[in-house]
Formats: structure tokens, C-alpha cells, sequence
């Protein structure tokens, strides 16, 4: 069994409740240990502090939270209390963090399987949990598909440089922005990596720089100040990073500092490429204006390193923290989806790519 692997489920039976097994991405580069969550109170709390983390692998960790609703497998148990039941759990793990819109897109999965359900409680159980599955392995296939379709935008390219963790700690499998990377290098191709530290949790310095280490994939740290240095420097031939919402028209919303690398882009001629897969898209926003911002707690910046270590600000100096910003779609040059590529996306693509 891989002890990185991100997710692990264990359905309930023989009397043993469910599990929902994750990898404790706080505790990393430094310690590989795992959480165990066994209550809905438990998973919110994991999703929240970033245990688990990435658009992709939140919803399937939400998704499988649903099935930890301490529902009675009674035969006598009552299907509209075991409903309602399901509904306040999903509606709960809903508030746990509004950016990434996969989280919706999951528990809505798991809302239709409650809703449309009509038989004997214990029979609801297995099917959201199956249902749960079933979301985790399509998001395997999303990432292989990824892989495949951005290979060949980065197959002439030496250098890459990416921001945040867009990569299998964030999804199921391969990731999203690291998932072409991954698909090159099994084909024999070796990129060099840039992976911007990531401010204010330095996901790009603890988990991106981990993963593609542990993968023998070369990849270099740099502050989130250097990017525009190395561009000038001709040391960047493409830029790629994942996605937690994308609006109709094609903007995107990742985590912060996103937005400035994708105008240093083009300001030095380098493609700036996101990669994500289909339910990562929110049609129904115009545009990436009206996508939610995350404001996450100044202890994050203040304490880089935790609470236990000095305090890196002054007290009493206020500190802005919000996890995401919005790169607009004439930044980007190409969208890459499980589908296929999406070239100077605006609304009519979008939605084209969506089918909608």
C-alpha cells in the first residue's frame, strides 16, 4: 500500500463503520503520517485545515464524508430521518471552504443519490458509497486524461514553472497542472521544474516540490518574488497551474500570487496554461468577479511555521490573507480539461467544451 497516497476509504460492514483515511498534508515535507476520520465533525475539520487539500481532493474527501452521517443500518430505520439526515451533513461539509467548486460538484452528486432514493435505509448507505467511489475513480481517469492532453503543449519545452500543488496530493492520481509533467516523464521526457514556494502555507515549497522530488522529477524551489527574474532570464518556457473555480468566460481562480505570475507571462512572451478538469468549471458565473474568495485566518502569515515558533509580524499589524485571486481569460493561453485544450479561452469556447 502507498503510504502517500492522498485518500483512502473503507466502507463500513461487519459492524465496523466507515473510515475515511487521509494523508496529513500539514504534516509534509517533514512527516509522512496519516488521519483517520470516522465523523462528519472530523472530515469538516480535515478539509478546513487543509489535511486534505486541492479542488479535486476535497470533493472526493467530502464525498466520502457524506457516508461517515451516523445513519442507523436498523431495518426498522425510518428513510425519510435517514434523508434528512444526509441532507444536513451535505449541506454542513458545504460551508467547509467556498472557493473550490468541486466540493459542490461532489456533494451534489451524493444530494441526487439521497433525493432520488426509494428503498431500505441500509440500501441508501451502499450506494452513497459507492457513489463516493465512483467519484474518486472518475477523477483518476480526469487526471490520466489531463495528463495526456497538456503533454504536448510542454513536449518542446525544457524548463516549466507551476505555483502552489496542482499535483497528486491534490487530486487522486496525478494531479492537474503536474499531470502533463507526469505523462512526459513516463514517456521518457524529463522537464525541469520551478515550483514557486506558495505563500501564505508554501504549498509549492512543502507539497509540490516533495512530490515531484519523490518521482525523480528535477524541480528547483523559488520564492514567489523570483518568477518574474527568471523569466527575464529566459530560464521559464511555460508556466502551468491547476484551477479551484473557472467562470464561464474562462477566468480562473487559484491560489494567490496566480494572478501576477499570469501578467509577468505575458509580459515575457511565456504561455500560461491551467489545467483542471471539467467540474472545476462553474458556468453559471459570468465571470471570475463574482467567484468567492477564501479570507483565511493572518496566523497563517504572522506564524509561517506555527504558533510554536516566533511570530514574523509586528503585533498589532494587520494582516490580509486571502487563499485565492483571479487570473482573467486574456492572460491565459490555453485551458487543458480532460476533454482536450481549450486556446485563448472566452465564454463561447467555454461553454462549446462544455457542452452546455
Amino acid at each position: 500500500m502507498n503510504e502517500a497516497e492522498t485518500i483512502r476509504y473503507h466502507a463500513a460492514q461487519n459492524g465496523r463503520p466507515a473510515e475515511l483515511d487521509l494523508l496529513d498534508q500539514t504534516k509534509l515535507p517533514g512527516t509522512l503520517t496519516r488521519l483517520v476520520c470516522t465523523t462528519i465533525d472530523q472530515t469538516y475539520d480535515a478539509i478546513q485545515r487543509l489535511v486534505v487539500r486541492g479542488a479535486p481532493a476535497i470533493g472526493i474527501a467530502a464525498a466520502y464524508g457524506v457516508t461517515l452521517t451516523p445513519v442507523s443500518a436498523d431495518a426498522n430505520a425510518s428513510l425519510s430521518d435517514a434523508q434528512a439526515l444526509y441532507r444536513q451533513t451535505i449541506d454542513h461539509l458545504a460551508t467547509s471552504r467556498p472557493t473550490a467548486v468541486n466540493l459542490f460538484w461532489a456533494l451534489d452528486r451524493m444530494r441526487a443519490i439521497v433525493d432520488g432514493f426509494s428503498g431500505e435505509v441500509s440500501e441508501l448507505r451502499k450506494q452513497l458509497a459507492t457513489e463516493a467511489i465512483r467519484i474518486h475513480e472518475d477523477d483518476r481517469e480526469m487526471c490520466r486524461a489531463i495528463g495526456r492532453n497538456g503533454a504536448p503543449l510542454l513536449a518542446d519545452c525544457k524548463r516549466v514553472m507551476t505555483h502552489c500543488n496542482a499535483g497528486s496530493l491534490a487530486t487522486s492520481m496525478w494531479g492537474t497542472a503536474l499531470a502533463p509533467m507526469y505523462h512526459l516523464h513516463e514517456a521518457g521526457h524529463t522537464l525541469e521544474v520551478f515550483a514557486d514556494e506558495t505563500r501564505p502555507l508554501l504549498q509549492g515549497a512543502r507539497l509540490t516540490a516533495w512530490e515531484l522530488h519523490q518521482a525523480g522529477i528535477p524541480v528547483t524551489v523559488c520564492t514567489d518574488s523570483m518568477s518574474g527574474s527568471l523569466m527575464r532570464q529566459g530560464r521559464v518556457d511555460a508556466v502551468i497551474v491547476g484551477a479551484d473555480r473557472i467562470a464561464a468566460n474562462g477566468d480562473v481562480a487559484n491560489k494567490i500570487g496566480t494572478y501576477p505570475l499570469a501578467v509577468l507571462a505575458k509580459y515575457h512572451d511565456i504561455p500560461f496554461y491551467v489545467a483542471a478538469p471539467t467540474n472545476t468549471f462553474d458556468a453559471e458565473l459570468e465571470s471570475g468577479d463574482l467567484i468567492p474568495i477564501e479570507q483565511r485566518n493572518g496566523d497563517e502569515v504572522s506564524y509561517p511555521c506555527g504558533t510554536d515558533a516566533p511570530r514574523q509580524t509586528p503585533e498589532g499589524v494587520a494582516v490580509v490573507n486571502p487563499a485565492f485571486d483571479v487570473a482573467p481569460a486574456e492572460l491565459i493561453t490555453a485551458l487543458i480539461t480532460e476533454k482536450g485544450v481549450i486556446p485563448e479561452p472566452n465564454t463561447e469556447k467555454v461553454l462549446a467544451h462544455l457542452g452546455a
